[in-house]
């Protein structure tokens, strides 16, 4: 309880998103028992949820696991997920993806991993919240299994040149875009797009997009 203004007591607020969707807890999460399908996608930042919804439809055959570190988004995307039938291979977590993936095993358990327009940090003190870094970067070398994919696309220029040379200076990632030797790709070949994407797209802006391999 809470003190009033007029001296009485209030009730405090309840979080609507108090039950969003977590990981089981545990030192470690097997993929396999969150989501079935053929093989493994990860998205790291899955926001409203519209490349999700629309990968699912474009590869039915896949299980889509989505980290979303807003409460709110992340709950409203794994409800919808719910009420189309797609929970059994389609789940969204309200997750750090830094603290979460860490904790997903099995190894090599994952094909493809996608981040669209991450990291919309911009002042100095925000640069703890960026998700690219090494930490996350040698979790996905360690999650994708050999050949796999790291997908990231965004609209800023200044970051993508900055995503794409720390990424190659990973030693488990090598280029894989359209021309040998580099990571850039002209068009998206997944045949599913982020709400941001599309706006992107309406709106005439430049979308960059990078694609890397596992070694």
């Amino acid at each position: 309880m809470q003190d009033a203004p007029n001296g009485g007591t209030t009730t405090p607020k309840k979080n609507p998103y108090a039950h969003c969707p977590k990981l089981p807890e545990g030192e470690t999460v097997e993929l396999r028992s969150l989501v079935t399908g053929k093989h493994v996608e990860l998205e790291i930042g899955c926001g409203r949820g519209g490349f999700i919804f629309e990968r699912a439809l474009a590869v039915p055959e896949a299980a889509i696991l989505g980290l979303e570190v807003r409460r709110k988004w992340a709950t409203i995307v794994d409800e919808r997920l719910g009420k189309q039938g797609l929970h059994t291979r389609c789940r969204v977590f309200a997750e750090d993806a830094k603290l979460a993936m860490p904790r997903l095993v099995p190894s090599g358990g994952i094909l493809r991993v996608f981040m669209h327009f991450p990291d919309p940090w911009w002042k100095k003190r925000h640069e703890k919240r960026l998700v690219m870094g090494d930490v996350f970067l040698n979790e996905v070398a360690r999650l994708l299994v050999p050949g796999g994919e790291l997908f990231v696309q965004t609209d800023v220029e200044d970051r993508a040149l900055a995503y794409a040379a720390q990424i190659a200076f990973h030693e488990a990632f090598t280029p894989n875009g359209d021309a040998a030797g580099s990571p850039w790709l002209a068009e998206n070949p997944y045949d599913a797009r982020s709400p941001r994407e599309h706006r992107a797209i309406k709106d005439g802006l430049p979308v960059h997009r990078m694609r890397f391999a596992r070694k």
